[in-house]
């Protein structure tokens, strides 16, 4: 049996709780904004840094990004250059040129959320529903692009020729599966 002491003390409690939902970032989940957090609960409950695109196309990673998406930004990275080719990563994983779902399972695989490249459709499925907070994959049966800390990887709307690119700018992502690896 409750006393009026102890519903005092519960009604309080919630108060609580609910005042630190509200004054958690914006994307903080249920569980973050409370004390008593471990290392790595608080690594996911902090909010994400924008990577910076440099004018020669390559982008810095956060320092506050995790060892993988600093992985998955080094592999981008390293084909950022290579042309578009329909069907290109998918039958090897380094190829002289990259379509829009091989250019994503590339960087993907740079920090080991995938084994094996997916094409667009299968990519629609993979992983968690949902946005993330350092990578998102949107993909559909005819296209694919990630948002990788606050920047667009993707093989369309090229101002630096074709291929796979970073940019600025976002696109809609109306039509899409929105996609995310757990905990990322």
């Amino acid at each position: 049996m409750l006393t009026n002491k102890h519903r005092l003390g519960v009604g309080l409690a919630a108060t609580a709780a609910l005042l630190v939902l509200a004054l958690a970032p914006a994307g903080a989940s249920a569980g973050c904004g409370g004390g008593g957090l471990s290392a790595a609960r608080t690594d996911i409950c902090t909010p994400t840094a924008k990577a910076k695109l440099l004018p020669n196309g390559m982008v810095i990673p956060p320092k506050s990004a995790p060892h993988r998406v600093k992985a998955v930004i080094a592999a981008a990275n390293r084909i950022r250059t290579k042309p578009y080719i329909w069907g290109g990563g998918h039958g090897r994983w380094w190829d002289r040129g990259y379509d829009c779902s091989g250019a994503v399972s590339y960087a993907l695989r740079g920090g080991r959320f995938l084994t094996s490249p997916l094409p667009s459709g299968p990519l629609a499925s993979w992983g968690k529903h949902g946005k993330g907070r350092w990578v998102t994959v949107y993909a559909n049966g005819g296209h694919t692009y990630a948002v990788i800390a606050g920047l667009r990887w993707d093989t369309s709307g090229q101002a630096r020729g074709s291929g796979p690119r970073w940019h600025d700018e976002m696109r809609s992502s109306r039509g899409y599966a929105v996609r995310r690896p757990a905990g990322f």
